[in-house]
């Protein structure tokens, strides 16, 4: 069985190297970046199974970034998981009307990103 393989996008290194940590100890292989403009053109050249998106980051942020890569050729049905810390009413709603097929929110779960997980990469 192939491992399944994650983008991380988070522009706070300190988030990127515990989620690695936690996914690559759960068996999947991890990308990061740090911002959404270096995800996009690293998702032009490879193919990942979902991607992890923080919605608050600097120049681009997860609302603007999600429906750009979505408009990447091949990633219209790429799972896409918004991870924020803000957990705001309403916060959910408007991530998935972005475009992001769940929402999580930080401190993550991590019982709870593996269910997500598990839901989208059967």
């Amino acid at each position: 069985m192939t491992r399944k393989k994650i983008l991380i996008i988070d522009d706070d290194a300190r988030n990127i190297f515990a989620l690695k940590a936690t996914l690559k100890a759960k068996g999947f292989d991890c990308l990061s970046c740090f911002d959404a403009i270096e995800a996009l053109k690293v998702l032009k050249d490879i193919e990942v199974d979902i991607v992890l998106i923080d919605m608050m980051m600097p120049e681009m942020d997860g609302y603007d970034a999600i429906p750009a890569i979505r408009a990447l050729k091949n990633n219209l049905q790429l799972p896409i998981i918004s991870v924020t810390a803000q957990a705001m009413v309403g916060d959910r709603e408007k991530c998935l009307e972005a475009g992001a097929d769940d929402y999580i929110s930080k401190p993550i779960n991590v019982d709870k990103l593996m269910e997500l997980l598990n839901n989208y990469l059967q």
